[in-house]
């Protein structure tokens, strides 16, 4: 489903999102000759590279056929955390007899919910504005961009000419080949963000990152979910023992798990929803009242013939080099189009680099990045840099540690102890990769971030002071823990004598 397809909830905040990121009045500009720099895509990728290039001087041109701020805004971050929020309070007072507070069973007013996320939406919508865009100098276009040429781009009937273009069209949810799923219409995130109703019951195709936290946040809403995934555990890209934290937990709250299955059809009965299933050699079935696909994304690449540019595709995207050129070398590409990494942080780190290379021959190369991501799951994931078998492979012999925030005073007294910090360590005692499973793992990976960017040894952690108690200790901890591996019986012996020369 195009996102064109998905029109807004009829009310005034969703209007206010929509007269900012897609006024009805909004007249295209006539071409301004020869542009420095086309974009195609008004998503954190092509924002950040249009607003970079036109803060640099560059004759700028922006291409957007749906709404400006992509799924961040609309369709991703911004809600999507806006409802885990929500959700997490329901679960603090469903929990709260545990910190000894009487609160008993929430109420969730699910459309309040609803309204709290779209206002926020809209109030943050003013930040991706046409109105802004326009201000700061850039010739913003609405309607679908087709090339024409390798140097030439239409749309709305405006040619528009470039020295250098980039593509940041995007991606969108993917609907499984599944008999009968397309027809009935799933929620995708692109649409679960309209409902205004509280599903009773909700299946949730796939155990990834999507579906892992809305099957969460639904189920703490009142809602019966299951998870069907043809993985044998939730979130299988992450560690192991990540994910089995996360998987207990979701079992916990009363999430069904319907793992290693492998769908066969779907069909619908009325108001209910059924998904059939083969798994261990059995055929099964689960029914709902709504089922959401959270089972991967596909390229927006519909209509925009880059054929005609020279521009080469792969079933996942625009082909692109280390300076995320295409085989069209006046044409770049960044964000989920063009990148195995599909988070914001991504696009806006993909677009800095294109747009230095488009604009300044330059020869940055996407693949310095460090790349942090989390899962904003209750406890969350966060992860950087590489697993242990990669950097195994990568790197030979390699240490692993693990400090579990059971042994974490602030954890402990915060009633969050399912969870632990884990780094990796190449034989010059640097940190190679790291995975936190805590509940603001995403706030507290940035640490581990930077030490793996600037190549920094791990006992460098062991002389960081961090504020007492906290959970960020987890990363002293490891530190101090590598630091005592390194004093070897050899080593012992020799401070041992020492110490007994200096008595």
């Amino acid at each position: 489903m195009l996102l064109t397809d998905a029109p807004p909830a009829e009310d005034e905040l969703d209007r206010a999102l929509v007269a900012a990121v897609r006024p009805a009045m909004w007249t295209n500009p006539p071409p301004a000759g020869r542009y420095n720099l086309v974009v195609i895509g008004g998503g954190t990728a092509g924002l950040v590279s249009a607003v970079g290039a036109a803060s640099l001087g560059a004759r700028v041109a922006l291409i957007e056929r749906h709404w400006l701020g992509g799924d961040c805004l609309n369709y991703g971050c911004i809600p999507s955390k806006a409802l885990i929020r929500a959700g997490r309070a329901a679960y603090d007072v469903r929990t709260a007899e545990e910190l000894g507070v009487e609160a008993g069973e929430p109420r969730v007013d699910f459309p309040g919910v609803m309204e709290r996320m779209r206002r926020l939406r809209a109030q943050i919508a003013p930040h991706d504005s046409a109105e802004r865009l326009a201000g700061l100098g850039i010739d913003v276009y609405f309607g679908s961009a087709r090339f024409v040429a390798r140097d030439a781009i239409e749309v709305a009937g405006a040619r528009l000419r470039f020295a250098r273009a980039i593509i940041a069209s995007g991606a969108r949810a993917a609907i499984p080949p599944v008999p009968g799923l397309a027809e009935l219409k799933p929620l995708t995130n692109e649409t679960v963000f309209s409902l205004t109703q509280l599903p009773r019951r909700l299946l949730v195709i796939g155990g990834g990152p999507l579906g892992c936290e809305l099957a969460q946040t639904f189920r703490r809403f009142g809602s019966e979910v299951t998870i069907i995934d043809r993985d044998d555990r939730v979130l299988p890209r992450e560690d192991r023992d990540a994910s089995a934290v996360v998987q207990a937990q979701l079992e916990r709250e009363g999430v069904r798990l319907v793992l290693g299955a492998v769908l066969t059809a779907a069909t619908r009965n009325g108001d209910t929803c059924t998904l059939t299933y083969e798994r261990a050699g059995a055929t099964e079935k689960c029914s709902g009242d709504q089922i959401l696909v959270a089972a991967g994304r596909t390229p927006n690449l519909d209509g925009l013939d880059v054929g005609a540019a020279g521009v080469e595709t792969t079933r996942h995207g625009i082909h692109v080099d280390d300076h995320l050129r295409t085989t069209n070398r006046r044409i770049f590409a960044a964000g989920d189009v063009a990148s195995r990494f599909q988070f914001t942080h991504a696009a806006d780190a993909m677009a800095r680099i294109a747009i230095q290379n488009a604009l300044f021959f330059g020869r940055k190369r996407a693949s310095v990045l460090v790349m942090p991501w989390c899962t904003y799951t209750d406890p969350e994931i966060a992860h950087v840099g590489l697993y242990e078998q990669e950097a195994k492979e990568r790197h030979g012999k390699i240490s692993t540690l693990t400090a579990h925030l059971a042994d974490n005073d602030r954890a402990v007294v915060d009633g969050e102890t399912r969870g632990f910090g884990r780094v990796h360590v190449d034989r010059r005692g640097r940190m190679v990769g790291a995975t936190l499973v805590a509940r603001h793992a995403g706030e507290s990976i940035g640490e581990a971030s930077l030490a793996i960017t600037t190549k920094q040894k791990l006992g460098t952690l062991a002389m960081t002071l961090h504020p007492y108690p906290t959970q960020a200790e987890v990363w002293k901890r490891l530190g101090d823990t590598y630091n005592a591996r390194r004093l070897t019986p050899r080593v012992r012996r020799v401070v041992g004598w020492l110490m007994r020369r200096r008595r």
